[in-house]
């Protein structure tokens, strides 16, 4: 493994992910670099003040580095207004059901970014890392002029590349394994024929068409698994999923325990919750609503935010957005601190092991 400015951040190859919707709060970001891996805050959903507070928070809690994630802008053309309409007329039955009003769709669709860039400029962290797309070269020029190290979440080599030519200093690479939204540069239903590339493929796809560090993410749930991500060229390895049922996690409890319930026996890439292709675990709602949600991201967030809190609030996981990775059922109710230690022995002992094999002799 490469000595690079992303392995110097913390002691451990081990990013807890950035996940938006309360999971990854300050708590959960300051016991992981406290027990030296690198915690990320999600700014996504929060106001500009919202994510200043929590980034006080956590210096509170840590003096070691950390990171701060920010949803890229939806400059694209807005979703069919048409499409939403029909979709929220689908969605009437469960506004009855929940006794809760749909959300307003006409909600801004930049995530006060702007906001947040000055907030993170004016006073900087370690780390920033971007999702749903690529900043423009200024933006890594005003980053790297406060000291900040930069990272674009990216699915596809086409994108790692736009990610180099544009200044970054890092991609984070994202597997169709992983839980939660899909990063992608674009979204366009067209792509959805195809079903997406597999990490450990993905990697080594990156891994040969850039030259900057690779955090890789998406199914991570061991330490062996981390090992194979290095092996296959990654600098790190990022787990969402991983770091869910941690008692500091913000993530709500029926989330948590979802993640193990023999209830739930398999993921799968839906628009029911947000408009965007996200993965998560297969409930009622994505059962019922996924075929017909638009692509219309983030107005269907905006119109389903009150029916996932109502149904949260009435103890109904059926009717929540319960993120997660393809390998949820590996997870592991311990501790931040604990399971950041445990994720590390298990790496050095698969790292040992790697290196006790000999390729046999061509003879």
């Amino acid at each position: 493994m490469s000595t690079t400015a992303l392995n110097d951040l913390s002691r451990f190859p081990i990013v807890q992910a950035p996940m938006a919707g309360g999971a990854s709060c300050p708590e959960l970001v300051g016991a992981v670099c406290e027990a030296g891996a690198l915690g990320f805050l999600a700014a996504g959903y929060k106001t500009a003040g919202g994510l200043y507070q929590e980034v006080k928070r956590v210096r509170g809690l840590t003096a070691r580095p950390f990171g701060v994630n920010l949803f890229m802008p939806q400059d694209g053309r807005p979703a069919d207004p048409a499409a939403v309409e029909v979709y929220r007329h689908q969605l009437a039955g469960e506004a009855t059901w929940y006794d809760t009003p749909l959300g307003e769709t006409d909600d801004s669709r930049d995530d006060a970014y702007d906001a947040k860039l000055a907030i993170l400029l004016e006073d900087p962290v370690p780390v920033v890392s971007f999702t749903f797309g690529c900043p423009a070269q200024e933006t890594f020029h005003a980053f790297d002029r406060v000291g900040t190290y930069t990272i674009v979440t990216v699915t596809s080599a086409d994108e790692a590349l736009a990610a180099q030519r544009a200044g970054a200093d890092a991609v984070c690479v994202q597997g169709v394994e992983a839980g939660g939204h899909q990063g992608t540069h674009r979204d366009d239903p067209a792509d959805e024929d195809a079903p997406g590339t597999g990490l450990l493929t993905l990697v080594t796809q990156v891994r040969e068409a850039v030259a900057l560090p690779i955090v890789a993410t998406g199914g991570i749930m061991r330490g062996a698994q981390i090992a194979a991500v290095l092996a296959a060229g990654a600098d790190a390895a990022q787990l969402g999923t991983a770091f869910l049922p941690c008692p500091e996690s913000g993530a709500h409890p029926l989330h948590k325990q979802a993640l193990t319930d023999p209830l739930f026996t398999r993921t799968a890439l839906t628009r029911a919750f947000s408009g965007r292709p996200a993965r998560g675990l297969v409930n009622r709602f994505m059962r019922e609503h996924g075929p017909y949600a638009p692509a219309a991201y983030p107005e269907i967030h905006h119109l389903t935010a009150p029916l996932r809190k109502a149904a949260a609030a009435a103890g109904d996981a059926q009717g929540m957005a319960l993120w997660a990775g393809q390998g949820h059922r590996l997870a592991r109710e311990l501790p931040a601190g604990q399971l950041v230690e445990v994720l590390a022995a298990e790496l050095d002992t698969a790292l040992s092991d790697l290196s006790g094999l000999v390729p046999r002799s061509a003879s």
